[in-house]
């Protein structure tokens, strides 16, 4: 070994500060990764790696010891996509890019798994099995940049045998990781229902069809599915979080009225029946009124499963690397995460990196305008992504 996990990145913790910056200074939106993308192929070149490709228009694939993949296939992966977002933090990494933000923490992804291919390659003459390092866009929009990589051969050639990844979490504080088997996090899919009435004076109602209170009906309906229809022991969530209708006149009632919302559960068997009874309902009850109804769900995103033994063997490892104090279990989260696809084809792993010190105001939730890390997270996030490459 060049140096033990701990002392190689204490060594390169500037190396590490640097790239998370540069590209938390100059992030992009999903599918639009170019100069992320340019920017992860010269540090994995100034790394050394020579074998890496491009499968999509963004995003990198590179391999370290493609020669011993008969021993197998260790995939480490990582999104690299922003969100559009104003960042509101004054310092001087402060995005470059007006409106568009890391406000998610996959610059921090990104540069853990920058971090490990710099370990792993440096001793690759001491491992003996394939690592496959995936830099994976659009994690934050479908369509989802996971499905289009599988879709692309990433989980082939070499084929994948075990596949790890990482995420942000500022409610952990920095030093601690977190673990779950089986199913971590929720299934995802967007639901919009547009609901075509006849509009008219509002008051004659009777020569109306009420797009409003049709999708009031629609509404109550689709919660009477979660709590009338759901096991308890499976989480489920459906939430209508826009209605819009009319002009704001309060004398006329609208043609039109549009919901959008998302559901959320933990069982694909649940989630079909789901989705297919939101379409029938809306149905059904648009057409008792004389009203047209179109249910648009695009293809959403699974759950979250992590192999059980797998998830027992990375936390068993993460108390050696960070101690049992700082190895926590934790509960499910609603929250969706495309990773998910690489879980439904190979064994998987998704843990949690805490970032969190309320010293440097970095417990701030994601996904906000205010968001930054403790980066001394980053060479726990690099290491022990190292680590799972070494260990498998």
């Amino acid at each position: 070994m060049t140096l033990n996990i701990h002392d190689f990145f204490e060594e390169n913790f500037p190396w590490l500060i640097e790239v998370r910056r540069h590209i938390h200074k100059y992030p992009e939106l999903s599918w639009q990764e170019y100069e992320t993308t340019l920017y992860i192929q010269d540090k994995l070149h100034e790394i050394g790696l020579t074998d890496i490709t491009k499968p999509l228009d963004t995003g990198v694939v590179a391999l370290i010891n493609p020669h011993l993949a008969s021993n197998g296939c260790i995939a480490l992966r990582a999104d690299i996509d922003a969100l559009p977002i104003l960042e509101k933090r004054a310092h001087s990494y402060t995005s470059q890019n007006r409106g568009v933000m890391h406000a998610c923490g996959h610059d921090v992804h990104t540069t853990c798994l920058l971090g490990a291919a710099k370990f792993l390659f440096a001793n690759k003459d001491n491992i003996k099995h394939c690592i496959k390092l995936i830099f994976q866009p659009s994690e934050e929009k479908q369509p989802s940049g996971a499905q289009a990589m599988i879709n692309a051969g990433v989980l082939d050639n070499p084929k994948v045998t075990k596949i790890f990844g990482l995420h942000v979490t500022p409610e952990l504080q920095v030093g601690k990781l977190g673990f779950r088997k089986g199913a971590f996090m929720a299934s995802a899919d967007e639901i919009y229902i547009t609901i075509q009435g006849k509009g008219g004076h509002a008051a004659s109602p009777h020569l109306c069809i009420d797009p409003v209170s049709i999708g009031v009906q629609i509404y109550q309906a689709l919660q009477l599915l979660v709590s009338r229809f759901t096991n308890p022991t499976t989480p489920t969530v459906i939430s209508i979080s826009s209605f819009q209708a009319g002009s704001g006149a309060t004398n006329i009632i609208p043609n039109e009225a549009k919901l959008t919302g998302t559901l959320r559960t933990f069982d694909e068997n649940h989630r079909k029946f789901l989705l297919q009874s939101i379409h029938e309902l809306s149905n059904n009850i648009a057409k008792s009124y004389g009203a047209k109804v179109e249910v648009n769900i695009p293809d959403g995103i699974p759950f979250v499963y992590n192999d059980e033994a797998l998830t027992q063997a990375c936390f068993d490892v993460a108390t050696e690397f960070v101690s049992s104090e700082n190895t926590l279990w934790m509960p499910i989260r609603m929250g969706a995460e495309d990773f998910s696809y690489y879980g439904h084809h190979t064994s998987a792993v998704f843990f949690r990196l805490g970032t969190g010190n309320t010293d440097k105001n970095t417990e701030i939730p994601v996904h906000n305008e205010n968001f930054d890390i403790d980066e001394n997270a980053l060479k726990i996030g690099a290491g022990f992504l190292s680590l799972l490459g070494l260990k498998g």
